[in-house]
Formats: C-alpha cells, sequence, structure tokens
C-alpha cells in the first residue's frame, strides 16, 4: 500500500517533497522551489499511521530513509542541501523550465 501511495504520488506532481514540519532540511528543500515561485506537492510524514512504511519505500527508491526525499518529474534529486545547491547553481530552474 505505502509504496502504491509513494508511487502514485510522484507521479501526480512534477515537484514532490516528502517531508516532517519540523526538519530544517524539509525547510531548506522547500524554500528553493518557493524561491523560483514552482508549486510542488508536499507530503508532511510525521501524522500519517504509514509513515514507517513510506520511509521504508522511500528508503529502498533512494538509498535513504530520511527527509526530505525530493523528486522532480518522477525522479529523485536529492535533499535540503541538494536542493539548495541545485538552486545556486541555476540547475534546479533548468530542470523546472524544460
Amino acid at each position: 500500500m505505502a509504496q502504491k501511495f509513494v508511487k502514485d504520488s510522484i507521479g501526480k506532481d512534477r515537484v514532490v517533497i516528502f517531508s516532517k514540519t519540523y526538519c530544517p532540511y524539509c525547510t531548506k528543500a522547500k524554500e528553493q522551489f518557493k524561491k523560483l515561485n514552482f508549486k510542488f506537492l508536499t507530503i508532511e510524514l510525521e501524522d500519517r499511521a504509514d509513515c514507517q512504511e513510506i520511509q521504508d519505500v522511500l528508503g529502498s527508491m533512494t538509498g535513504a530513509r530520511s527527509v526530505p526525499r525530493v523528486f522532480v518529474d518522477g525522479k529523485f534529486i536529492g535533499g535540503g542541501d541538494d536542493c539548495k545547491r541545485l538552486y545556486d547553481s541555476g540547475e534546479l530552474e533548468k530542470m523546472l523550465t524544460t
């Protein structure tokens, strides 16, 4: 069930961020998309009954179960520091305009 939810979510929007509201790295990831005025889907995990299962699925897909897990066009691009680095280099904006 969690695997289907993750795959369906990633396929539904161009940008999907699996997050926890209190996580500073999650905030950092979201800020980069906000600076570009780009709409994204955030899935806040901490209040979900299937939080652990979703993180397990993300772990098997991306190599880590920590948040944030950020996907653009169905492709995993990293976490908060990765999004910041991609934003700073201009690569994030290029990803979103192609």
